[in-house]
């Protein structure tokens, strides 16, 4: 059963990072124009590299417990970016099985996109 404090301590790090993200975005529209999504590869990469951060400090140095690791991976940068998660998670599974992870990492993105083409196409059709 999931523990009230640790969606409590996720929930709050999702606020901020939501808060960045929507920061970031905007602040990239207003810099760069709405032509490119600056603002989405941003997050993307930032969230990244800060998942490496935090999952290296909490894994290799135990830098920290897990109720700090919930709040700053799942919480913050899972509300900042989920596409951190992806990358941690295909970095993990290629670790035990390259073979895995590519299948993994190619089947989120083809049918997440095509899963999104689909709700437009089905969201159309109430239009």
């Amino acid at each position: 059963m999931v523990s009230l404090k640790f969606a409590l301590i996720a929930g709050l790090g999702g606020a901020i990072g939501s808060a960045a993200r929507y920061a970031s975005q905007a602040t990239a529209i207003a810099l760069y124009g709405p032509d490119f999504p600056w603002g989405t590869l941003f997050v993307n990469v930032a969230g990244c590299f800060l998942m490496g951060i935090v999952t290296g400090l909490a894994v290799n140095r135990s830098l920290f417990g897990p109720e700090i690791r919930l709040f700053l991976a799942t919480g913050i940068l899972g509300g900042f970016t989920t596409f951190s998660a992806f990358a941690l998670d295909s970095a993990f599974l290629a670790d035990r099985n390259m073979q895995s992870s590519a299948a993994y990492v190619a089947a989120s993105v083809i049918v997440s996109i095509a899963a999104l083409y689909f709700g437009l196409w089905l969201a159309k059709l109430g239009a």
